[in-house]
């Protein structure tokens, strides 16, 4: 079913081409009535047979778009997983009632990030387990792996420049730059 997606995929953002509409490809693929027919039977059929079908998305309007979507993924997902969503705040009324949220649980999805400690690297993520359990929890990575997977472009420039200094290692760029780091603190 999702071929053309693989396919784009695999023929642009695996090879590091820049330009590709890949992402935009679930959104379109969502919104087609044969797909979301799909969706609603893969839902029901994985969750009877005790599985977890996992959707991701940056966007909530590509799951809420879609009545037939929004019925199958939300009514059928126990477990909720929520961002930052501070981009949302106006509309998270809207949001909170799609989801089926409390008040305790929207004060909790509200308050992520908003007062980490600027001497760690983590984020924080709230989980919702079937309506009776939910709590925001930091995820916490080390120095290595914040700088590998960075996407802000200082740092990562930062990291790049000095790659080029020692022979295009970014290994030992990375170790560089995180001892740095450890030694300030």
């Amino acid at each position: 079913m999702l071929e053309p997606y693989d396919w784009k995929l695999s023929c642009t953002v695996l090879r590091g081409e820049r330009g590709s509409n890949a992402p935009d490809l679930p959104g379109k693929a969502l919104s087609s009535a044969n797909m979301a027919e799909y969706l609603r039977y893969m839902y029901k059929t994985v969750r009877k047979y005790y599985g977890e079908a996992i959707v991701v998305t940056q966007e909530v309007d590509d799951i809420i778009s879609s009545p037939v979507v929004k019925e199958s993924i939300i009514n059928n997902s126990d477990c909720k997983i929520l961002l930052d969503q501070r981009k949302y705040m106006n509309k998270f009324d809207q949001i909170q009632a799609l989801l089926g949220l409390t008040e305790k649980e929207k004060s909790q999805i509200l308050s992520i990030n908003m007062a980490n400690n600027p001497s760690r690297l983590y984020k924080e993520v709230w989980i919702g387990l079937g309506g009776t359990q939910s709590a925001v929890y930091a995820t916490e990575v080390s120095a290595e792996e914040y700088l590998a997977y960075t996407t802000e472009e200082t740092e990562k420039v930062e990291v790049y420049r000095l790659a080029e200094k020692l022979g295009d290692d970014i290994e030992a760029a990375i170790r560089q730059l995180a001892e740095r780091r450890r030694n300030k603190e």
